[in-house]
């Protein structure tokens, strides 16, 4: 019987043996940063992560990030110590990242992060990840959780924008300021749509626009307020800001994946489109077959009916419980 290749140390992924930490919160030596949302951000001595990454994270952490950042290109494979790693695009948001890490055993070890599967316009396309033991996020590891053609559901939201604009109120938006708002600030900005970033949205837009990603048609929202054909795009924790506050006549509507429940779950939104940055449920059941994995373990979000729906197709799959140490037969 061996020690698998991935443990939990205080909650948190750590590869067997080795000083890497994967999306630690807490101060490590050195750790994979997946992506630049806050539940998967720490203050690390060594942070691994690509550029688009580092340059989201110094953002974000501002005055507080400190350490030595170790950029890492897609499809590159470089040493550290006596690891192999490479990375590959997940596709949930800018410059987010997979990562397969292969040691002295030669256990090729994958772990997805957030990962989206369906074509974006401001993140890299997902790239299926082949490896043998495979840690596969589980945000939406639910059957019930199958999103309609992103096409259809950004139709909707053009519909939703529309009616609200041809009846003299202002279409508000409510996506997360990373990556959300960014996916539709350019969908909508590439139609000819004018749109209004809240001003916590627009810091982001600054640097998807210095890492190339272009949002034409976007302005900050500012102190007189939105224009009588503006949309405008907000955080959903910042919906009744003072920056808000000025939209007197508007309608609401959130962008989640989330919104598959209902919108009866939402408060003070007029509609919720299931617009998501996460992989599906059959999208997670797929790419745990087509990695090629022989031992897969589900994390975060439904990992416990992810699991089970794996093993159900074949695969021998089991839900990373807090505080396990795990063992591979």
């Amino acid at each position: 019987m061996r020690r698998a290749p991935i443990e939990l140390v205080h909650g948190e992924l750590h590869v067997t043996g080795t000083g890497l930490f994967l999306d630690a919160r807490r101060r490590r030596a050195c750790a994979f940063v997946s992506h630049a949302h806050s539940d998967h951000l720490g203050r690390h001595d060594r942070t691994i992560a690509t550029a688009p990454t580092a340059a989201l994270a110094r953002h974000r952490l501002g005055d507080r990030a400190r350490g030595e950042v170790l950029p890492a290109a897609y499809r590159e494979p470089f040493g550290l110590g006596e690891l192999t790693l490479e990375l590959f695009p997940a596709g949930h948001v800018l410059g987010s990242a997979q990562i397969r890490v292969t040691g002295a055993s030669r256990v090729a070890l994958g772990y997805t992060g957030d990962l989206c599967l369906e074509p974006t316009r401001t993140a890299e396309p997902a790239e299926v990840m082949g490896c043998d033991v495979l840690l596969l996020e589980s945000t939406f590891g639910m059957p019930r959780y199958v999103f309609p053609p992103k096409e259809e559901v950004l139709a909707q939201v053009r519909r939703f924008v529309d009616d609200a604009l041809s009846d003299g109120a202002t279409p508000v938006l409510l996506g997360y300021s990373l990556g959300k708002a960014q996916e539709i600030l350019k969908h909508l900005g590439e139609l000819g749509y004018s749109c209004r970033a809240h001003p916590v949205v627009h810091a982001v837009n600054r640097v998807y626009e210095e890492q190339g990603v272009e949002l034409p048609n976007v302005k900050a929202l500012d102190h007189a307020g939105p224009g009588r054909d503006d949309v405008v795009v907000a955080p959903p924790h910042l919906a009744r800001s003072a920056a808000m506050s000025r939209i007197r006549k508007r309608r609401t509507a959130i962008l989640t994946g989330w919104a598959i429940d209902g919108s009866h779950r939402f408060r003070a939104v007029d509609a919720a489109f299931p617009l998501s940055d996460h992989a599906d449920f059959p999208s997670l059941v797929r790419y745990a077959r087509d990695s090629g994995a022989g031992r897969v373990y589900t994390l975060h979000g439904h990992a416990e009916p992810l699991a089970k729906a794996l093993r159900r197709e074949g695969i021998r799959a089991d839900p990373m419980a807090a505080e396990l140490q795990l063992e591979l037969l």
